[in-house]
C-alpha cells in the first residue's frame, strides 16, 4: 500500500512515502529533470580516466531514496538480514548486484509500483544536486560530514575519524534534493554495466547496458574508503555477484502519478 504525499521540507524536497510493513516506511525524494555534466573535470584531484571524458547529459524526472536501503527495510520485504554491522537504521549491507535486483523485484510486486536501481547518470545527477566540485559539499570533505577513512585527506581537507564500519543514515547533512549519505557509509549499486570510460555513453540519463553484464557499476564510497573514492564523479566496478560489508544500494522509481 502507497501513502503519497507531498510536503516541503528543507532544501523544498518532495517526497512520498512507501509502506512496507506497519510501521517501517521507504521515503522516496523527488529528483527534478535536469542537465549536467557527468564525469569529472581535467583540473579534479585524483580523477580517473574512467570519469572521463566529461559530457553533457539530459535527466528526466524521477524518485530516489532519501536514503540507502536499511537493514529494517530490506528485512521488511526479504525475511532476513545479512548485515556485518546490525543495526535496523544502518544501511543493509553485504549485498550483491542481484541481491538488489531481487529486491527491486519483491518491493515492485510489494507496492504495485516500479522500483530499480539507478542509472549511473541518475546516480551521479543526484548525488551533485546541481553543484559542480568534488563533492556535493564542495571541494573536499571532511567526516563531520561523511563517513569515510578520515585517515587519509582530500585536497584541503583535514584528516578525520575511521570509525571501521557503517553508521545509522541520515546522521550526516543531506544534499540539496533532500538525499543522504551520498558521499561515503556503503557502496551503492548502479544499473549500467561497466565501460572503461565514457565513450559513446548514453546522453539521456538511461542506464548504459551494451557490452560485458556480468560486471557492473559502483558509486559513493564506503565506509572504508579514502576521500577520492567518495566524490561525485568517482566509478567503480564490479562483478554483479560479489558481496562485502561495503556494498549496499538505494532504489528509484518513475514519478507517481499524485491524482
Amino acid at each position: 500500500m502507497v501513502n503519497f504525499f507531498i510536503e516541503r521540507q528543507k532544501h523544498t524536497a518532495r517526497y512520498y512515502s512507501e509502506t512496507l510493513s506497519d510501521d517501517i516506511k521507504l521515503e522516496m525524494v523527488l529528483i527534478p529533470e535536469g542537465e549536467f555534466m557527468m564525469g569529472a573535470p581535467e583540473t579534479e584531484l585524483e580523477l580517473r580516466n574512467s570519469e572521463r571524458p566529461q559530457h553533457k547529459v539530459n535527466v528526466p524526472t524521477f524518485f530516489m531514496g532519501r536514503y540507502p536501503i536499511t537493514q529494517e527495510q530490506w528485512q521488511a520485504i526479504m525475511g532476513n538480514n545479512p548485515s556485518e554491522f546490525k543495526g535496523d537504521k544502518r544501511p543493509v549491507e553485504n549485498i550483491s548486484w542481484e541481491d538488489a535486483q531481487e529486491f527491486c523485484a519483491r518491493l515492485t510486486q510489494h507496492t504495485n509500483r516500479k522500483y530499480r536501481l539507478p542509472t549511473e547518470a541518475e546516480w551521479e545527477y543526484a548525488c551533485r544536486a546541481g553543484t559542480k566540485t568534488p563533492f556535493h559539499f564542495g571541494e573536499t570533505i571532511t567526516t563531520e560530514l561523511a563517513n569515510y577513512d578520515g585517515k587519509y585527506v582530500y585536497g584541503a581537507g583535514v584528516e578525520g575519524e575511521y570509525r571501521g564500519e557503517t553508521t545509522e543514515v541520515g546522521e550526516f547533512p543531506p544534499n540539496a534534493f533532500g538525499l543522504y549519505d551520498m558521499h561515503g557509509n556503503v557502496w551503492e549499486w548502479c544499473e549500467d554495466n561497466w565501460h572503461e570510460n565514457y565513450e559513446d555513453a548514453p546522453n539521456d540519463g538511461s542506464a548504459w547496458l551494451s557490452g560485458d553484464n556480468s560486471i557492473k557499476v559502483v558509486h559513493g564510497g564506503s565506509w572504508i574508503s579514502g576521500p577520492g573514492s567518495c566524490r561525485s564523479a568517482f566509478r567503480d566496478d564490479l562483478t554483479r555477484v560479489d558481496r562485502d560489508d561495503t556494498f549496499g544500494f538505494r532504489v528509484v522509481c518513475v514519478a507517481p502519478k499524485t491524482t
